[in-house]
C-alpha cells in the first residue's frame, strides 16, 4: 500500500503508526487550542503521509497559493525542521477569534502574526511531543518564524534553510471546527538525513 499523493511506498502498519502519531498530536493540539481561544475545538481524523519534498506546496492548492507559514528548526535526537502551514482564509479567521477590537488597523495586523506564530508554536510542540512520546526520542523546537506569502515562497525559503534534508517529508493534515469556523493545518517534518528512518524504526515499522 502506498502512502497519499503518490509518497513513499508504505504498508499498513507504517500508516497505522504514523496516523497514531496524527491522532495523539491533534488531541494536544485541540487541546492547546481549546485553551488559547477559550472555545470548543472540534478536529476531523488527521490524516498522515509520507510525501516527496517536491509534492509540498500541492498540499496547500500549488505554490501560488496565500498561506501562513510558522517556521521552527528541531534539534536534539533528531534533527529536522518544521513547518506549519495554514491557509490564509484559516489562519486570519483563527487570528480573529484570539485578538480582542479595539486596536488600530496596523495594530490588529501585528498582534494577529504573533498570535498565529505563537498559536504554529504550540501545535508544532503538540505534534513534536507526540512524537516523541511514541519513539522515546527527544526533539526541542526553536524559536518560531512567521511569514504571509505564496506556499512556494516560504517552502523555497525553508529548503535554502535546510541543511542535508531527506527526499521526503512526513505530513500531518487536520481539520479544526471553532465556533463553526473550519480551519486547515498542514505540519510538515523536514527530517535531516537518517533521521526518518530512525522516526520509523522507533515506531516499530522500519523501513525495508
Amino acid at each position: 500500500m502506498r502512502g497519499e499523493r503518490g509518497g513513499l511506498p508504505l504498508n499498513d502498519l507504517q500508516i497505522d503508526a504514523l496516523r497514531e502519531v496524527g491522532n495523539i498530536g491533534a488531541g494536544n493540539a485541540g487541546i492547546a487550542l481549546s485553551q488559547m481561544v477559550n472555545k470548543k475545538v472540534d478536529l476531523s481524523v488527521p490524516r498522515a503521509s509520507i510525501l516527496p519534498l517536491a509534492s509540498v506546496p500541492d498540499l496547500v492548492g500549488g505554490p501560488e497559493t496565500p498561506v501562513a507559514g510558522v517556521y521552527l528548526k528541531i534539534i536534539g535526537e533528531c534533527a529536522g525542521s518544521i513547518l506549519m502551514l495554514l491557509e490564509k482564509e484559516s489562519a486570519w479567521s483563527l487570528a480573529g477569534l484570539m485578538v480582542k477590537g479595539g486596536l488600530s488597523s496596523e495594530e490588529e495586523v501585528m498582534v494577529k502574526r504573533s498570535a498565529l506564530q505563537e498559536t504554529g508554536s504550540i501545535l508544532s510542540g503538540a505534534y513534536l511531543n507526540a512524537l516523541g512520546q511514541l519513539t522515546n526520542l527527544f526533539f526541542k523546537p526553536s524559536v518560531p518564524g512567521f511569514a504571509m506569502d505564496m506556499a512556494g515562497a516560504i517552502i523555497d525559503y525553508v529548503l535554502v534553510d535546510l541543511a542535508a534534508t531527506e527526499d521526503y517529508v512526513m505530513v500531518v493534515e487536520t481539520d479544526f471546527r471553532i465556533s463553526g469556523i473550519k480551519i486547515q493545518g498542514h505540519l510538515i517534518l523536514f527530517p535531516n538525513i537518517g533521521t526518518l528512518a530512525i522516526i520509523l524504526e522507533r515506531l516499530g515499522v522500519p523501513l525495508e
